[in-house]
């Protein structure tokens, strides 16, 4: 057994588990009626609510004893203060600096004249092209933007239009292409005029391969239409640090953005990867973005831990995975505008804690990161509902809404709204025997036939949801809302004792691809993998 799993604060909260399992939600509410009182609060413009929860005040107690036993509050000071605390890539993870204000010193220098001095570039640049300042080689103002990446450098940007698309201008629509599959990168330019529209190629070191490969076809199809060679600077914008290679792809290293080592592509949408977010909403709503994520920055560093909401949030995950067993986690945002959070914050929480061994090399003992998942109310309920409220294992949910909606229309909010109360109100309590029976009867129904109903009727109730309320989307609480869920990660991988800034498991896949790639155009049968990747590399050949 590992030293965590051995320590007096994680076998306290294993042998209170055995009595939190019999605890009855319906129960914990009949006997305190301030419950909801004492099991909620707010913070940076965010209302978490989590007292439909299998939690008293004895779990929060002893969860908090372990976090103190991790040390969590040294941790969070040593993130804020851009300590090198990603040891396996001997960086600091400074995100909080990019919307931060006050110094930062990394390497015996104030890192912060350089984040306001690439965000004053944005700014300038977002501005020039939006108000026509900036324009294509034909002399039209720029109608469309293409951002070009993957993983951070797609997910974050791409939710956060979507998600603040009323904020942004019709006469600049944003569009991302992160598949290598051809297929998304034709349809996203069907129908767009070469003339006006603008490509910003993300990619840090600008090798990646499927990104190289989207903004070559794109580069392809700009010249096709009309464009020069010269024109490729007007027209593509980079945001990287490699110079060389930018400038050999066309691009003006004054069009070239900049970021650094201590921003994980996952934790960088406030960096330069965010330039997409600038020119669709303007910089005014992206400095809005940043000032709600700093609100949090700030709670989460200075509030107690009882009463601190990515802490409360990061402990009861781990109760549910490490005392529970839960292996998966739903993300159920009750508005259509953050229909892509859940994807977001799949890479943000399994990229980051999808992790076997902690920070000293050793294999854990204890699971880590859940699988995140999650669509949009009121889809889901149509979709996957079924097995939350009926099925055989205990799903963890954090629902998330809007009190208003940014398309106000007839009842459809307060009808989302009401359906958003009503699950969370329904997983808790289900459904007993004698309920079911008594509905089964008042609808007329008896004897054997009511007998063969009943079992299918009952609702067990008992599975546990997290709600946040925000008074409405938009730059500020959806800042807030994402950093929450970025520190949230945090505390869990202190506990865990891990490192959730690298991701070496991405790299395997990747380097096998590179060497797949040329056996599929090679003459003669490949041979050199297993027989099973053999066989279906000789399939893929023979029918292309």
């Amino acid at each position: 057994m590992s030293r965590l799993t051995q320590s007096p604060a994680w076998q306290a909260l294993a042998a209170h588990q055995r009595q939190m399992a019999g605890a009855s939600l319906r129960e914990l509410f009949r006997e305190d009626a301030r419950r909801f009182e004492k099991f909620s609060f707010s913070a940076a413009g965010l209302v978490l609510d989590y007292s439909k929860n299998l939690v008293s005040g004895e779990t929060l107690s002893l969860l908090l004893d372990l976090a103190r036993q991790a040390q969590l509050p040294a941790w969070i000071e040593r993130l804020f203060r851009g300590e090198k605390i990603n040891a396996s890539e001997d960086r600091a993870a400074l995100h909080t600096a990019l919307r931060g204000e006050a110094p930062v010193i990394v390497d015996s220098h104030d890192v912060m004249p350089e984040v306001r001095g690439v965000l004053d570039r944005m700014e300038r640049f977002a501005e020039a092209v939006r108000g026509g300042e900036l324009r294509g080689h034909a002399g039209h103002p720029f109608t469309d933007v293409v951002n070009i990446g993957i993983g951070g450098s797609d997910l974050g940007p791409c939710m956060v239009t979507e998600a603040l698309k009323p904020f942004g201008t019709p006469s600049l629509k944003p569009h991302f292409v992160s598949n290598v599959d051809g297929s998304q990168i034709v349809q996203t330019l069907n129908g767009l005029n070469a003339e006006t529209t603008l490509f910003i190629v993300a990619s840090k070191t600008f090798t990646t391969q499927e990104t190289l490969a989207n903004a070559r076809s794109a580069r392809e199809w700009f010249l096709a239409r009309g464009g020069s060679e010269a024109d490729i600077a007007r027209h593509f914008v980079a945001v990287s640090t490699n110079r060389e290679e930018v400038t050999k792809f066309g691009i003006l290293e004054s069009n070239m953005f900049g970021f650094w080592d201590w921003v994980g592509g996952r934790y960088s949408l406030w960096s330069a990867v965010g330039l997409p977010i600038a020119l669709a909403l303007g910089m005014n709503r992206f400095r809005d973005l940043l000032a709600g994520a700093r609100a949090m920055d700030e709670h989460f560093r200075g509030a107690p831990l009882e009463q601190n909401m990515p802490v409360v949030l990061g402990l009861i995950g781990l109760w549910y995975v490490n005392f529970f067993g839960t292996r998966s986690h739903a993300v159920l945002p009750y508005d259509q505008s953050l229909h892509r959070l859940p994807a977001y914050l799949q890479q943000l929480e399994m990229e980051s804690n999808g992790k076997r061994v902690d920070r000293d090399g050793n294999v854990v003992d204890y699971a880590t990161a859940p699988v995140i998942w999650g669509e949009p109310g009121t889809n889901g309920q149509h979709a996957f509902f079924q097995l939350l409220h009926q099925g055989t294992q205990m799903v963890p949910a954090d629902f998330i809404a809007p009190c208003r909606s940014q398309h106000p229309i007839g009842e459809h909010h307060a009808m989302l709204l009401a359906n958003f109360l009503a699950q969370t109100e329904a997983l808790m309590n289900g459904k007993t025997e004698d309920e079911a029976r008594a509905e089964l009867t008042a609808q007329g129904l008896g004897g054997e036939a009511l007998a063969k109903l009943l079992p299918h009727k009952v609702f067990p109730g008992n599975r546990p949801t997290s709600t946040i309320l925000m008074g409405a989307v938009e730059p500020r609480t959806l800042g807030a809302l994402i950093a929450l869920y970025e520190h949230k990660v945090f505390v869990q991988s202190v506990i865990w004792n891990i490192n959730p800034f690298d991701q070496w498991g991405v790299e395997l896949g990747k380097k096998l691809a590179g060497k797949i790639l040329g056996e599929l155009s090679a003459q003669g049968a490949a041979t050199s993998h297993d027989a099973s990747s053999n066989g279906l590399i000789n399939f893929c050949k023979a029918h292309r």
